[in-house]
């Protein structure tokens, strides 16, 4: 097998899995528009590439882990324009069904095979491969990438149809979003309580009220210290309205998740966007206003 991949963005997400390759005894083709970005994984052992064509001469298959739904559609159209005979695009990013479409339909005109493989877990889990992986599309095209997924992640799994991925990963951060929140509200209701933050996350964590993202997040909410980010808010922001217009879609109604919509929003106006999302710590602290006991009624 040809222990060659491709990697194009190389910011949290990519840069974690990149290094995990090239331990594992990949050899990584990377590109970034970022200089630094590249400076820092070319230290790393990854072979940085001048362009997405270059990637695409270089890597039988390839993966895209990019911020925006232009900046994937461009590089679409960088693969589809290299001239290489096909290859295999393995889309990471979190995006639209709309924009995934886009991007297979790019690909597919030149031949190439788009996979739609959003990824569960944080920056932060993926350094240490504690990462699923979402796959859909072409059942043999994702046979051939198994080993690949392996080396970088704890499972993956082929969910059918092009799309479903996105689909599962969409119900996947609806949960995030909501563990987050309420990580947040039980953290200050801790606080406000006077129990030991630090015991708080140490005892609440393992128990039937803990989740993944509590044991994430509590402890930096304990800190107060929300960098370097495993997920910005500004990113996290983006995912939510694609979350949103893809409930709507379906006709499915989501009480708690849009409760949640505005305590993102918050973040954002009180300057967290380039906090890790942990930081909604912050804004319950300021906007939760309990009733002291002192202005309570009298019952007697």
């Amino acid at each position: 097998m040809d222990k060659t991949v491709g990697i194009i963005g190389l910011g949290i997400m990519g840069g974690a899995i990149a290094r995990n390759l090239v331990e594992r005894g990949w050899r990584v083709v990377g590109f970034d528009t970022d200089a630094a970005r590249c400076a820092e994984l070319a230290k790393a052992g990854v072979t940085i590439a001048g362009d997405v064509a270059q990637v695409a001469r270089d890597a039988p298959i390839i993966m895209t882990s990019l911020p925006t739904p232009g900046a994937v559609e461009d590089v679409a159209q960088g693969i589809a324009g290299s001239g290489q005979s096909p290859r295999i695009v393995i889309e990471l990013s979190t995006l639209s069904i709309a924009d995934k479409l886009r991007f297979e339909a790019i690909l597919k005109k030149t031949g190439h095979i788009a996979l739609d493989c959003p990824l569960s877990g944080t920056g932060a889990q993926a350094k240490v491969r504690d990462l699923i992986v979402y796959a859909s599309g072409d059942s043999d095209a994702i046979a051939q990438c198994k080993d690949l997924f392996s080396d970088f992640s704890k499972q993956s799994a082929d969910l059918g149809r092009y799309g479903n991925g996105s689909r599962m990963k969409f119900v996947a951060n609806h949960l995030v979003a909501i563990h987050n929140v309420a990580t947040a509200e039980a953290m200050v209701l801790a606080e406000r309580a006077g129990l030991d933050p630090k015991m708080v996350v140490d005892m609440v964590g393992p128990g039937a009220g803990g989740s993944r993202m509590f044991q994430m997040r509590a402890p930096m909410m304990v800190e107060g210290v929300y960098e370097p980010a495993t997920m910005k808010v500004s990113i996290w922001k983006k995912d939510m309205a694609v979350i949103a217009e893809f409930a709507d879609d379906v006709g499915c109604v989501t009480p708690l998740f849009t409760l949640t919509q505005p305590v993102y929003a918050q973040a954002m106006a009180m300057g967290l966007g380039e906090q890790d999302t942990a930081s909604v710590f912050e804004v319950l602290k300021k906007t939760i206003v309990t009733t002291p006991k002192s202005a309570e009624h009298d019952p007697k």
